[in-house]
């Protein structure tokens, strides 16, 4: 069936729909991961997100039960040049478009992907709409303004407290919107998990007693939490405290910090980002659309981007404070960077 995305600058791309069949309004963006598209689309980062694939063909292995990042997939729609309706791969079991059409998950594919990115790359990010109608600009206007992704994470976070035993460890999880690959980094560490919503108190989570704090990844504008943040600075000077991106960014708020949206974002497993402690150089996983801006005080650059020159690690000086904003778990990407686990565990 003919379908189309529209553009917040007016921009239509047409193409044919594939999964759930009815219209959705998201933030556009672009992954260029060849690979790994089933992590992407269950990663809760990328909630209230239309996800354009870069590489041409997606879907050729299927998708299984057991490399989803969260319980359900959580874009809001999916684009890609070509999705294959022959899968084959020993561990395939459902097809992309079965898979989307079960989660009601509209894809959009024979999209000129290459171009959309460009357009992107160059314009930014932006809202858009993925339609099977003729709509009047006055609708598109009305919705396009009416879209809003400032409660992503209370949409992603776990609804209660919940522990995973383990001999090592006890940290506490602060969940934005985590990844099960960050929970199984701990986990194949011995480390035991207390995990808790995103809007608990620091009161609660220093009942627990843990060993480290640990704040997770999530969806949208860290800005949009100022609770969270109140209640990092609070456990600042209480107890070491770890992050990845988002948490990264929440951190360096709640130091004093500043951070900034990035015109089009870093989604895709192959940034190259130098670590300045041991002078070598990561190929990583990232996943997000704001970055640290501005360093807070007594706190020094741990890691760099290489593509922008943007922050992409931080320590404290004085405090055992140590985040990444990039994914140093994988799932899609290299695991260059799977060590810094157990330097978040020694910080």
């Amino acid at each position: 069936m003919k379908a189309k995305l529209i553009l917040e600058n007016g921009m239509v791309f047409e193409g044919k729909a594939f999964g759930y069949l009815e219209e959705t309004i998201g933030e556009v963006v672009f992954n260029t991961g060849m690979t790994g598209y089933q992590e992407v689309l269950t990663d809760p980062s990328y909630y209230g997100q239309i996800v354009t694939m870069t590489y041409p063909l997606i879907g050729n292995y299927g998708l299984n039960l057991e490399d989803a990042e969260s319980l359900s997939p959580k874009v809001k729609g999916f684009i890609v040049r070509e999705a294959c309706d022959y899968p084959n791969n020993f561990r395939c079991e459902i097809k992309l478009s079965d898979y989307l059409k079960h989660h009601k998950i509209i894809g959009l594919e024979r999209v000129d992907t290459r171009a959309l990115t460009k357009v992107l790359r160059n314009s930014g990010t932006m809202r858009g709409i993925i339609t099977l109608e003729e709509l009047s600009e006055g609708y598109i206007k009305d919705k396009l303004n009416s879209f809003s992704n400032v409660d992503a994470v209370k949409q992603v976070t776990t609804k209660k407290v919940y522990t995973i035993e383990g001999q090592g460890k006890h940290v506490a999880v602060i969940d934005f919107g985590i990844k099960s690959n960050i929970v199984r980094s701990f986990k194949n560490r011995g480390c035991k998990l207390t995990v808790f919503p995103s809007d608990i108190s620091y009161e609660e989570v220093l009942k627990v007693n843990p060993d480290l704090v640990f704040l997770s990844n999530g969806p949208g504008d860290p800005a949009d939490l100022p609770e969270a943040i109140e209640n990092i600075k609070q456990l600042i000077g209480r107890k070491p405290i770890v992050g990845i991106c988002l948490g990264h960014q929440l951190l360096a708020l709640a130091l004093g910090g500043k951070t900034a949206k990035l015109k089009f974002g870093h989604r895709g497993c192959n940034h190259p980002v130098k670590d300045l402690e041991e002078n070598r150089v990561h190929i990583t996983s990232q996943n997000h659309g704001y970055y640290v801006e501005k360093l807070p005080e007594n706190v020094r650059v741990t890691h760099v981007n290489l593509n922008d020159g943007t922050v992409e690690g931080m320590r404290h000086n004085v405090l055992p404070i140590f985040s990444v904003q990039f994914h140093p778990e994988a799932c899609p990407g290299p695991k260059d960077a799977d060590g810094i686990f157990d330097k978040f565990l020694t910080v």
